[in-house]
């Protein structure tokens, strides 16, 4: 890629004016992988360069020939490391599922980009079956952040939004149940899309919750974004039109933790963006949310994650154990005490929730909130137990709320070139995908972000 931080769309009109070829776009997106003085070692735990190499030499070949099946043809995508990969072990992040069996067949979203055009580049790292927002594999190692280089990238999808950030794909594809596409993209400077859950078949990705399970692209534009998720929802890879702040009522539930323990660059990112919104034309209006004071005893027993992940582990943990990353182990063995009630209890709380925040909100375009809660911390800040666990609390806290109500969100980048990376959030309702990237595009247009 001509330009590190390129779009989908300027690297799809220099392949159709001739200006590149798919092959020189791939040979130049492995030389990044493949440099010793980048992160590729860590951002990736497995790269396809051969495989690659004749995709892309297939793409130029269709192209020449007047077939071009999306904007994506053509192009590096990256894919985390727990999308089914037909004939290959889909680690999940782990060195315990390192004798488990091929997969059969491709997952679903994974099919659907190869129809597409797009050229799979490889299987990015992650936070261990990606229970942590924070990005630490002590298996394959951390990537570190491109803003610098010993700080988190953020999780768990963290080399999926290093391998964007420093060029070695066009698009990368995560999941999210906490905040695993949003969490890295804010933490890195990218956009990132978490879609309502049931748009983007699950069919294939090793699973944390199935319950809050969502997958999305981390992306440098909001149209990047789109692209990605209309192609792998199924849909005609078009960019919703930008529908400009002017008009648009944005709520800013400000009285309610969403807003706690700001770090100064967050809550000055966050003012700027709101008073360039402003200016705009823009609607913003404190809008209060009362129910979100319920959220934490709703989740008391620790919520879906916990006891889905133990049905999915229990074998693998009886076997392997001892391989899993303690932190991550912990967490999953939480599940077990949960009884069948507390969890027909949690589902009837949530959807009572659901139903309660969807009347609060009725009238509002969308909700505006930092994406996260402080900047990219220090790796060796989460040397010690304790530390991890609250700063990764703390991490999760903002983005995790929108899985629980099963709504869209995407995450903007806010901070000027050179400051600690900051996410803007937008929340939107169920269903409202498109209309979310709609707003998306022409906030990213103020911001100076299209």
């Amino acid at each position: 890629m001509a330009k590190p931080r390129a779009t989908i769309l300027e690297l799809a009109a220099d392949l159709d004016a001739g200006r590149t070829t798919s092959r020189a776009l791939i040979e130049e997106a492995l030389a990044r992988i493949a440099d010793p003085a980048g992160e590729g070692k860590r951002s990736f735990i497995k790269v396809y360069a051969e495989e690659a190499k004749l995709a892309a030499d297939a793409q130029d070949r269709l192209r020449r020939a007047g077939y071009k099946a999306s904007p994506l043809a053509g192009l590096p995508v990256s894919i985390k490391d727990l999308f089914d990969v037909a004939g290959e072990r889909t680690l999940a992040g782990s060195k315990a599922r390192d004798d488990a069996p091929a997969a059969t067949r491709d997952a679903a979203i994974v099919g659907r980009l190869k129809a597409a055009g797009a050229v799979i580049i490889g299987r990015t790292n992650m936070t261990e079956f990606a229970f942590s927002g924070v990005g630490i594999n002590p298996h394959y190692g951390t990537p570190g952040n491109p803003w610098d280089r010993s700080r988190i990238p953020g999780g768990s999808s963290s080399g999926a939004a290093v391998s964007v950030a420093d060029g070695q794909c066009a698009v990368a594809i995560g999941t999210d149940t906490g905040g695993s596409v949003r969490i890295p993209s804010a933490l890195c400077g990218l956009v990132g899309f978490k879609p309502t859950q049931v748009r983007v078949p699950l069919d294939g990705a090793f699973p944390l919750s199935t319950t809050l399970d969502s997958i999305g692209p981390l992306a440098n534009s909001v149209a990047c974004c789109a692209i990605a998720d209309a192609v792998m929802a199924g849909e005609a890879p078009l960019v919703p039109a930008a529908l400009g702040p002017a008009g648009l009522r944005l709520g800013i539930p400000r009285n309610t933790y969403l807003f706690d323990e700001l770090d100064a660059e967050v809550a000055v990112g966050f003012e700027r963006a709101c008073a360039a919104l402003t200016r705009a034309g823009a609607r913003l209006a404190d809008q209060p949310l009362p129910e979100l004071a319920q959220y934490g005893a709703i989740n008391a027993k620790g919520g879906f994650s916990p006891p889905e992940a133990y049905d999915a582990h229990r074998e693998l943990l009886a076997r392997r154990g001892d391989d899993y990353d303690p932190r991550v182990k912990l967490r999953i063995v939480r599940g077990a005490e949960m009884s069948a009630p507390d969890y027909v209890r949690l589902i009837a709380d949530r959807a009572r929730f659901i139903a309660a925040v969807d009347a609060r909100l009725e009238g509002c375009d969308a909700l505006i909130v930092p994406t996260v809660a402080v900047i990219a911390r220090p790796i060796a800040a989460f040397a010690a137990d304790a530390d991890f666990y609250r700063l990764n609390s703390l991490i999760l806290r903002n983005p995790n709320v929108v899985n629980f109500l099963d709504r869209c969100a995407i995450t903007l980048p806010v901070s000027p070139p050179g400051e600690a990376p900051v996410g803007l959030m937008l929340i939107g309702r169920r269903h409202g995908d498109h209309r979310l990237l709609s707003i998306a595009q022409g906030v990213a247009t103020v911001l100076g972000r299209a």
